[in-house]
């Protein structure tokens, strides 16, 4: 089983000093990254927010949670995550997603495609930019991109690449994730109808066996090589878990409040039963490294400083 580490995604901050403290707080709280998420709303655009960060931390490293690939063209892409690693002296890890959001397509005039065409558009754009990453010389002729004899600069620090991160809910996702990235990523919640309709089915224990089943079989002898990651929902401490878990039950309506309590994605109890939780979920399903956002990253303390690494 691989060692417990801990990520927050934060959005924003209202200046500059602010979001240096955040970044602080988040590597002496015992968090291993500071994540920042992609989206045409009100928060911070994520490659310089994480050269920022590291530049005021020791330790901390820093990734995107997730790059929407179709807002920007794969060889652009690589040469900002080289140059990001560049800069924070190797401690950058790039997460990718396929985009869910049709809004944020709508307000930047770009088509909205189906699910299918969004998996197979990130498929070509990961294996460019490994390319470019290895330092190749990069020619490449798909359905979606093509790129003649290009050699990108400068070359990150982390070789043969930063680890490629590819995170989401959809099968298509998950099996290019186990074939070609170093974290998978479990979010447990689909956004149907273009992001408008809140799906959470798939946050079920039973979900959770069957799709780490499909990663487990996709990745065939690279699973042993694989990190695997669960973006916690919820954070509640409390000496009525139960109660608790039926509380969220009401907005959360698919899941009981026993779905609730054997999910992945959320944690609630005392900070020994959350701790318990989770080393139960890494035996089960060989999740070990654990995000939340960034409100709950103080309610979340106590459990990181108790396993982090171990």
């Amino acid at each position: 089983m691989k060692p417990f580490r801990f990520g927050v995604n934060v959005r924003s901050a209202r200046s500059a000093r602010e979001w240096a403290d955040k970044a602080r707080t988040v590597e002496a709280l015992g968090y291993s990254v500071l994540l920042v998420p992609d989206h045409l709303a009100a928060l911070f655009a994520p490659m310089p927010a994480l050269v920022a960060a590291a530049a005021v931390t020791e330790r901390l490293r820093v990734a995107t949670g997730v790059l929407n690939n179709d807002l920007r063209h794969p060889v652009m892409v690589a040469r900002e995550a080289a140059t990001v690693d560049l800069l924070t002296g190797g401690r950058l890890e790039l997460g990718l997603g396929a985009g869910h959001m049709k809004t944020e397509y709508d307000q930047a005039g770009l088509t909205f495609d189906d699910g299918a065409t969004r998996v197979e558009r990130l498929g070509e754009a990961v294996a460019i930019m490994k390319g470019l990453l290895r330092g190749e010389s990069v020619t490449f002729a798909g359905r979606h991109y093509q790129v003649s004899g290009h050699t990108s600069h400068p070359l990150p620090v982390q070789r043969p690449h930063p680890p490629l991160f590819i995170g989401g809910n959809a099968d298509r996702v998950l099996t290019l994730a186990a074939r070609e990235a170093d974290v998978v990523g479990f979010t447990g919640i689909a956004f149907r109808r273009g992001g408008t309709e809140l799906d959470v089915s798939g946050c079920r224990a039973a979900s959770v066996d069957r799709q780490v089943r499909l990663v487990r079989e996709a990745a065939g002898e690279r699973l042993e090589h694989l990190e695997l990651n669960a973006l916690v929902q919820r954070v509640i401490v409390t000496d009525d878990r139960r109660k608790a878990a039926g509380e969220l039950s009401a907005p959360w309506t698919q899941l009981s409040a026993d779905d609730i309590l054997e999910s992945p994605f959320a944690l609630i109890g005392s900070v020994d039963e959350m701790i318990a939780d989770l080393r139960a979920r890494r035996a089960r399903w060989g999740l070990s490294y654990y995000m939340t956002h960034e409100p709950y990253m103080d309610t979340l303390a106590p459990v990181v400083a108790a396993l982090a690494q171990t």
